[in-house]
């Protein structure tokens, strides 16, 4: 089975719609034919099995149609950012050696050194291979992560396994109550995205994607599709928790957080405003997720909120403190990953080192406290950014805030913080909320002011850019 047949063999009709955006909407008849279209174009422009195709689309149907066009030919998907400056999408393509281009205008046909580098060579893939994605680039510069089919599907089903109550598989069982359509606001150029589109399929739901993010936007297809769950990046509910125009997101019950971490203070004032439960998560584009909350988990333990959960089905975890603290590395054992994670990130018994540090309470609740390279020492004492940063954000008028570490002759490194504001506050107050909340050595040393903090396309702060 490839993930072509989440579109093929969906449960819906031909006359059932199945692919919206906020203007346009495709049936499942004439999705599955228009994909059949594209993928008859591509074999005809010369394209073989197991060789790439990039596809640069805005969101909407037609770009999901143009991925599974490109799974139906037997080729691998590469996405490329509509929005790209040439240099990112030059850069794309060079790293992944497509042999053809598709865009709004058509299919054109890429040949060695089309790229405009050095180097450039088309490649040919391994034959379960079906996309690429790129890693965030917080900490440097984003490197290509090969998906395969086999895999990407046991991911969706170990994810639906506890929300079905079962791990089979139901690519064609239509269920007695019909599942809620699944909004996807995220460009579908990101892991994010494609997950979430494929998630929404294997569930045998419609799929909604937001050209790009807006709250109005997003509070206004909730209501028009009666979203009963969706998923958010934290910042888009940063946005929606500050938009006075949108005050309620009824019928919507449950979000799930995906793409950076979010603190628990945010999905406090989401709760507060909205009434809508927050069910973390924590995965990452080479293992997909691998920790998350069930709705039960939700009912059961609202005190946990800020938590990113529990191990899903088949995945085994384990935390290796340091100097006998109760934080420490987080590594992870999924049944199955994206193809070539480093050596060096492998433990003996195949656990993979996630880069996180992170604790386990007596429920078996994770919860992160921050990435190991991210992690301030001052003087021997550690300052964990994330902590601070919530600190704050409690001081009114601040909107969010980074905190990085900054070279000190003295003590090695010292905190220094970066906040956006929605009015002029002095170093003072920050610095008294601090002082009331922290250990005297977290407090920063030095407060900047930004007119925004600089963030990936899925929302992570780029810690790199500030230091």
């Amino acid at each position: 089975m490839t993930l072509a047949a989440l579109l093929t063999d969906h449960p819906f009709a031909d006359d059932e719609p199945l692919l919206h955006s906020g203007a346009t909407s495709l049936t499942a008849g004439a999705a599955r034919a228009a994909a059949r279209v594209v993928a008859g174009m591509l074999t005809a422009a010369g394209v073989d099995p197991g060789r790439a195709v990039a596809v640069q689309l805005p969101n909407g149907p037609d770009a999901i149609v143009a991925m599974f066009g490109v799974w139906l030919a037997g080729a691998v998907f590469v996405p490329v950012n509509a929005r790209s400056p040439e240099r990112e999408r030059r850069s794309a393509l060079e790293a992944t050696g497509p042999v053809a281009l598709l865009t709004a205008a058509g299919i054109e046909r890429l040949s060695e050194g089309t790229g405009g580098g050095t180097g450039w060579k088309t490649r040919s893939y391994p034959e379960d291979v079906a996309f690429v994605t790129w890693t965030s680039g917080t900490t440097g510069t984003p490197k290509p992560i090969l998906h395969t089919h086999t895999n990407y599907l046991e991911l969706l089903d170990r994810v639906l396994g506890p929300l079905r109550g079962t791990q089979g598989n139901t690519a064609g069982a239509r269920e007695t109550r019909r599942p809620s359509p699944n909004l996807v606001p995220v460009s579908l150029a990101l892991n994010a995205g494609i997950y979430n589109v494929l998630f929404g399929l294997r569930a045998g739901a419609e799929v909604v994607v937001m050209d790009r993010f807006e709250p109005t936007e997003f509070a206004a297809l909730v209501a028009r599709f009666a979203i009963r769950s969706t998923v958010l990046p934290p910042a888009a509910m940063a946005m929606l928790s500050d938009a006075s125009a949108v005050t309620d997101l009824a019928p919507l019950r449950y979000v799930r957080s995906i793409t950076a971490p979010l603190s628990p203070l945010q999905a406090r004032r989401f709760n507060e405003k909205f009434g809508v439960v927050v069910l973390n998560g924590y995965g990452q584009a080479e293992l997909g997720e691998v920790i998350g909350w069930t709705a039960a988990d939700a009912r059961e333990h609202p005190e946990k909120l800020g938590a990113i959960g529990r191990p899903h089905p088949g995945v085994s975890i384990k935390i290796v403190p340091a100097d006998g603290d109760t934080i420490g590395a987080l590594l992870v054992r999924p049944p199955s990953t994206a193809v070539g994670i480093a050596s060096a990130r492998l433990d003996a018994d195949g656990f993979i080192d996630t880069g996180d540090l992170a604790r386990v309470d007596g429920d078996g609740f994770v919860w992160i406290e921050g990435r190991a390279g991210d992690v301030i020492n001052r003087g021997g004492n550690k300052v964990f950014p994330e902590h601070v940063e919530e600190v704050l954000c409690l001081v009114p008028g601040v909107v969010e805030a980074a905190v990085v570490g900054k070279a000190d002759d003295r003590l090695g490194e010292v905190p220094v913080a970066y906040v956006v504001t929605s009015r002029p506050v002095s170093d003072e107050e920050l610095v008294v909320m601090c002082r009331e909340h922290l250990a005297p050595y977290k407090v920063p040393v030095a407060f900047h002011r930004l007119d925004a903090l600089p963030r990936s396309e899925v929302g992570k702060v780029l810690r790199r850019e500030l230091a």
